[in-house]
């Protein structure tokens, strides 16, 4: 039987590969690299949760090589510890205990004394969660809701301003999660986040564009007014689909100022029914809380002309791959697929379960509102119309 050859990595080359995947680079453009395969790239950055470790340094108060090797060298010819210090500008004490934990005058090595000092310098320093058993509960509980450690590490600041002890920070929370040698959160918390993958990944991986689509009479986004591009009034709408197996979708609307979220129940992608589901929902609202609606160029829209003419409400196109500009509801729609992920069937799910999805992902705080919950905006909004 023939065995593969284990892969071994110098220190530069963990470095650079380190460099790679900050970058964003693929596993296997790591790997083409090194001319190596993707697999062995892997289990190198697994192993702290795809989390670049940090690089070791000596302090600055400790002994150095040189002045381990001047130790011996003045063993070696019968000096007395005090002169040897005294040389070394080092108090008589320091020079002591190096010499009593490494084997006494007689034994002393300055390499191996350099290495040991080495090794033993090398342990995990204990996580601020580690010592807070009830604000480790707190932020479980919360990632069970879906929130993300940024929204967690925001919320606690902004409920504890004054306790430090109550605070932590969302890489904190991130690390704990990857990094399972702490011992702090449990791995399968994972999949509470909103991309679960094994390792973590550089947020500077690149994203895929979107098709160019041609819309009849679609007014452009440059047409939009702009206290709508301000956020500054309520009342304007981003739109979107997203899609899961068997043809089955949902409709995506988040209002701009608050950020608030509704779902609706699509039959099917043609535009007789999105354009019926949106009817639908517009008419729950005062027309003063839904005053236009922003979608990109995809084919459910083209009967757009019938969903103004029912509810008075006009529709603005993004320009062809360009989803950043309706950015709200590009974000929303990644939040939604921790509870919808690719790949399921979007039909299985009533009107009644998305409101609920919807309910509890307008409950959760967002960064963008200083941590309150777009629940929150939207009924100052109500509030101030009644």
């Amino acid at each position: 039987m023939k065995y593969r050859t284990r892969t071994f990595y110098t220190d530069k080359q963990k470095s650079e590969m380190w460099d790679r995947w900050q970058r964003g680079e693929s596993l296997s453009s790591i790997g083409r690299k090194f001319d190596r395969a993707s697999s062995s790239i892997f289990p190198h950055l697994a192993l702290t949760g795809g989390i670049r470790p940090p690089v070791r340094c000596r302090s600055r108060l400790a002994l150095s090589l040189e002045e381990r090797e001047e130790i011996s060298r003045g063993l070696a010819v019968g000096r007395s510890l005090r002169s040897i210090a005294r040389n070394l500008k080092r108090a008589p004490s320091t020079v002591s205990r190096e010499v009593r934990r490494n084997g006494g005058r007689k034994d002393y090595r300055a390499a191996q004394s350099d290495q040991r000092a080495w090794d033993c310098a090398k342990r995990s320093k204990a996580c601020k969660l580690s010592f807070n058993q009830p604000l480790c509960a707190l932020i479980t509980r919360k990632l069970r809701l879906k929130w993300s450690p940024q929204q967690i590490a925001g919320w606690l600041k902004r409920k504890n301003p004054d306790e430090e002890q109550q605070r932590v920070s969302h890489e904190t929370i991130y690390r704990s999660l990857y990094v399972q040698a702490r011992g702090v959160l449990k791995k399968e918390l994972q999949q509470c986040l909103r991309s679960p993958r094994a390792i973590r990944r550089s947020r500077h991986a690149t994203q895929k564009g979107l098709k160019l689509r041609k819309i009849k009479d679609a007014i452009p986004i440059s047409e939009r007014p702009p206290e709508i591009e301000d956020r500054a009034v309520p009342g304007h709408w981003e739109g979107d689909l997203i899609v899961g197996a068997n043809n089955s979708y949902i409709a995506t609307l988040v209002e701009r100022h608050s950020r608030f979220v509704m779902l609706a129940k699509v039959a099917n992608k043609d535009t007789q029914s999105v354009i019926t589901a949106l009817i639908k929902q517009a008419r729950k609202l005062p027309k003063e809380l839904y005053r236009s609606l922003t979608w990109d160029r995809g084919s459910e829209m083209t009967g757009h002309a019938k969903f103004t003419m029912a509810t008075k409400i006009d529709v603005f196109f993004c320009d062809p791959q360009s989803p950043w500009q309706r950015g709200s509801n590009e974000n929303t729609n990644r939040l939604l697929r921790q509870y919808f992920p690719r790949g399921i069937d979007m039909s299985a799910y009533s009107q009644a379960k998305l409101s609920a999805v919807a309910r509890q992902l307008n409950e959760r705080p967002r960064k963008t509102l200083h941590y309150q919950t777009p629940a929150e905006k939207f009924e100052a909004c109500v509030a101030a119309i009644c």
